[in-house]
């Protein structure tokens, strides 16, 4: 789906769940609204580490000082009915991506893509405030310029 196609439904997707994915659920859910997109967001990890579990605490912090809610956010691993359940499929990074067309049937791998486009969203686990900041500048960035395709593709 090319970028200017305004989608249905969005889903967001990292490996565990906790820090990328939900961090862009919750920036992309904020602006759409902001923008009356009609578009439903959700996230999703391709490892199973987290199911069930809260964002980490520091992507709640970061998250919550921008004005964007995670604490209600649950950690889930995706499965086969996402692939028919959402109309584009953004992953963080390319790790994440291959174990999505991995596991897409070939009819629905379209949906597939990178969720900045053609760069990964670096993983903050390990890493230091500064690294939560940078993935909110990041998302942030890319949120606007989705959202601004997709209001002039309606």
């Amino acid at each position: 789906m090319p970028p200017a196609s305004k989608p249905r439904r969005v889903l967001l997707v990292c490996m565990g769940n906790i820090c990328r994915s939900p961090t862009a659920e919750a920036v992309l859910r904020a602006k759409a609204t902001q923008a009356a997109l009609g578009v439903q967001f959700d996230s999703a990890g391709t490892e199973n580490y987290h199911v069930g579990a809260p964002p980490d605490r520091r992507s709640i912090e970061h998250a919550r000082r921008r004005g964007y809610e995670l604490g209600q956010l649950r950690a889930r691993q995706i499965c086969t009915a996402d692939f028919t359940t959402f109309d584009l499929i953004l992953a963080a990074d390319e790790i994440n991506l291959a174990a999505l067309q991995i596991l897409c049937p070939p009819s629905r791998r379209d949906r597939l893509q990178l969720l900045l486009g053609d760069q990964a969203v670096p993983d903050p686990y390990y890493g230091e405030s500064d690294d939560f900041e940078k993935v909110l500048d990041m998302v942030e960035k890319r949120a606007d310029y989705l959202i601004s395709q997709w209001v002039r593709g309606n």
